[in-house]
């Protein structure tokens, strides 16, 4: 069973997401803030990453840098984030990052396929 760690500090929108992800058969790992997010995935080496940019301790493009340029890790990493501005956008990118989903515009529907698709399933 696939492993998603998901890095939210709002606990409403981390319970929704974990009990979706979930459901569709995948083994989740929570994280509340940058800090936690690293030490679960050095941890638990997840398959996936959804990951908040605005956290507390640190934050998900210091999160991302870790993950991707200094541990050089292959895992895909979606951002899911309330900055819509294209620089924030253009800095997940280039940090590594397989897709930007801004919060505003989200549905649960399009998670799961950006997950499944990162996944290549």
């Amino acid at each position: 069973m696939p492993k998603v760690l998901i890095v939210e500090d709002d606990p409403a929108l981390l319970k929704v997401l974990s009990s979706k992800v979930k459901s569709l058969n995948f083994s989740v790992i929570e994280a509340k803030d940058g800090e936690q997010a690293l030490n679960k995935f050095k941890k638990e080496l997840p398959d996936l990453v959804l990951l908040d940019i605005v956290m507390p301790l640190k934050s998900g493009f210091e999160v991302l840098e870790e993950i991707k340029i200094k541990q050089k890790s292959k895992v895909p990493v979606l951002i899911l984030s309330n900055l819509s501005e294209s620089q924030d956008i253009e800095t997940g990118k280039n940090l590594g990052a397989s897709d930007y989903i801004i919060k505003s515009n989200l549905t649960l529907k399009e998670i799961m396929i950006k997950i499944n698709k990162a996944l290549d399933k």
